[in-house]
């Protein structure tokens, strides 16, 4: 019992002996309005400061305030999807047909690696690189949007 009693004894002693000190924050406004934030105190003598102490700012909790959700604003039509519209308008057939069209080469191009395409200048086959096959898939999917019915 008297070993416990020593080893309290020795363990609040030792509690007591560490102080907590808080950081001095010295904050001034310069000549050209700048807020300024320092342990140190400010050059300038004329320069009048406030004192802060780290332990009394209110620290912000991070990653619980959860962010605004901006209006949408009204929706602006592309020029695509304008001339989409327009083709749809004039003819719903043309539309149906680009839009079958469009789910055709997408399951081509999704399907299959190694394709070829004909060479505009030249009239020759040749394959189709990867960054374009990419990029006609993007392309039938965008066509797929505008003319498929919803």
């Amino acid at each position: 019992m008297l070993m416990f009693t020593k080893l309290i004894l020795l363990s609040l002693s030792l509690t007591l002996t560490f102080t907590v000190s808080a950081t001095v924050i010295h904050k001034w406004v310069d000549k050209d309005g700048v807020t300024h934030y320092s342990q140190q105190p400010p050059e300038n003598t004329d320069t009048d400061s406030s004192k802060l102490y780290s332990e009394d700012i209110e620290q912000k909790p991070i990653g619980f305030i959860q962010p605004k959700v901006r209006e949408s604003s009204a929706a602006v039509q592309t020029e695509d999807e304008k001339n989409a519209e327009a083709i749809r308008k004039q003819s719903s057939e043309q539309a149906a047909a680009i839009c079958e069209n469009a789910k055709q080469n997408l399951n081509i191009l999704t399907s299959h690696s190694r394709l070829k395409s004909k060479d505009e200048k030249t009239g020759e086959m040749v394959s189709m690189r990867e960054e374009d096959r990419q990029e006609q898939i993007s392309t039938q999917k965008e066509r797929i949007k505008l003319f498929c019915k919803k």
